[in-house]
């Protein structure tokens, strides 16, 4: 039986604390990948904040300190009802089977998935996501520690400025995935 390709979803958020719940997502973006790097296309959106929920002093306090960025994920947000549901149909009509990828996917993965789940009623990436830095380890063959963006090779690194705004910073980590990707395939 033939395996469908793989579409390498790069996903960014950004919120207003550690947890879902508690704390919301203010943004979302993402950016479809093949794995020879074709872009198949972008997903992004700016979240409403959850009743009840409240920023994170710490995080409140790293947004004091990225006024354009804070600015950003605040302009037009959608309700996550309204908005999740599109995300999930996005992920769906993919080409291929979309697959989850973040720096780290731990944080990424727990938002989206937990949105996901509450305001979509499933997700399109099932309960796995593959970690970049985790990647990285792998194929440089570095300690978990040492495997941090500038100390990768300049060949991986994406021409895009890390802003901070989920699309800009998805699609960034996106290209850095595929070249990832090709290095690990060479022999």
């Amino acid at each position: 039986m033939a395996r469908r390709a793989e579409t390498y979803v790069s996903v960014d958020i950004e919120s207003d604390g550690p947890i879902p719940g508690p704390h919301s997502m203010l943004s979302l973006g993402a950016a479809a990948f093949s794995a020879e790097g074709t872009l198949h296309g972008t997903f992004s959106v700016n979240l409403e904040r959850l009743p009840g929920a409240k920023g994170h002093p710490e995080t409140m306090a790293w947004w004091e300190r990225q006024p354009e960025a804070w600015e950003a994920c605040r302009e037009a947000p959608e309700a996550p009802a309204t908005a999740m549901p599109r995300f999930r149909a996005w992920g769906e009509a993919l080409p291929g089977r979309p697959v989850f990828v973040a720096f780290p996917a731990g944080f990424d993965f727990m938002f989206v998935t937990w949105y996901l789940h509450r305001f979509a009623g499933g997700t399109p990436f099932g309960f796995a996501a593959l970690d970049m830095k985790s990647f990285a380890m792998a194929v440089l063959r570095r300690p978990f520690g040492e495997c941090v963006k500038r100390n990768f090779p300049r060949t991986w690194k994406s021409s895009r400025r890390h802003t901070h705004v989920a699309l800009d910073d998805a699609l960034e980590q996106g290209e850095l995935f595929v070249a990832m990707l090709r290095a690990s395939r060479e022999p």
